[in-house]
């Protein structure tokens, strides 16, 4: 994977609408999208953060516009969040959708111990937002007949069988995994580019708190490293894992018996790791 030529993104349009972008893999993205010279519409629920991440990006990229929509997925329902960025893009020539925000336990952690408040919270940041953003730029999309869509899934509900003491997160994953896919299928006809892309670890605080990663490694990127290759595998299968490592690492899985990745993924170690304990 990756080995394609990137794809001008241009053609879709000239502004990218971009969710989670005030740090990790959202802000590593967005700036990623100007340089290829588009504009930058950045969804995010910290009006402060929204305005430093504009400004760096107009300072940094000169002739690229940026705009702000503040929307709190863990607060608005769908009705208000569609609201909300329909009105924030109308007008624009919306090319591009990528939806990075997300939701990850703190710790591992078995099910039975993910408070309400969290199970709530992931639920309406990993699956109502995406569901909400996607149906509110694809009237645009179509009337165009062209667009792409660009969900981030996760490697825990993709490249491996199961995923204990994350359960809820990896199920959240794995609807953002059918319905993207699923879209691909029903919009192909209307020149409209939906696709999942499936990242391992990379090196942010969701990783930080979940895993106690914090040095990039061969198979834990930095984010920009990362964004790198997720703009330019834009456009291209419906499914895919941008980065190479990433890539490997699902490639081999597949001859892993799935009883010996249960074993790992469900080890003590893992969760007393993640709670900052020492075996």
């Amino acid at each position: 994977m990756g080995t394609e030529p990137a794809k001008n993104l241009k053609k879709y349009g000239s502004w990218a609408v971009v969710t989670g972008c005030t740090e990790g893999l959202g802000k590593a993205i967005a700036f990623e999208l100007a340089s290829k010279g588009l504009n930058i519409l950045l969804v995010g629920r910290n009006p402060k953060k929204l305005e430093a991440i504009s400004t760096e990006i107009r300072q940094r990229y000169k002739l690229i516009e940026t705009k702000d929509v503040v929307i709190d997925f863990q607060v608005h329902s769908g009705k208000e969040i569609g609201k909300l960025i329909e009105e924030g893009i109308e007008g624009l020539d919306i090319g591009i959708l990528i939806n990075v925000a997300g939701e990850n336990y703190p710790t591992a952690r078995y099910f039975h111990e993910v408070d309400q408040e969290l199970m709530q919270s992931l639920i309406k940041v990993n699956i109502d937002s995406v569901t909400w953003m996607t149906r509110s730029v694809l009237p645009i999309m179509i009337s165009k007949r062209k667009g792409a869509i660009v969900n981030i899934g996760s490697g825990s509900s993709a490249i491996i069988p199961s995923s204990p003491l994350f359960t809820l997160y990896a199920s959240t994953k794995c609807y953002i995994d059918q319905l993207s896919r699923s879209l691909y299928v029903e919009y192909k006809k209307y020149g409209i580019d939906v696709q999942v892309q499936v990242p391992g670890y990379c090196v942010t605080k969701m990783t930080l708190r979940m895993a106690a990663i914090k040095e990039p490694s061969l198979f834990i990127p930095m984010p920009e490293d990362f964004a790198r290759a997720s703009v330019r595998m834009i456009g291209y299968e419906p499914r895919c894992s941008p980065y190479w490592a990433h890539a490997l690492q699902w490639g081999v899985s597949i001859y892993i018996p799935d009883t010996v990745l249960d074993t790992f993924r469900l080890a003590e170690g893992i969760r007393r790791r993640s709670q900052g304990k020492t075996d």
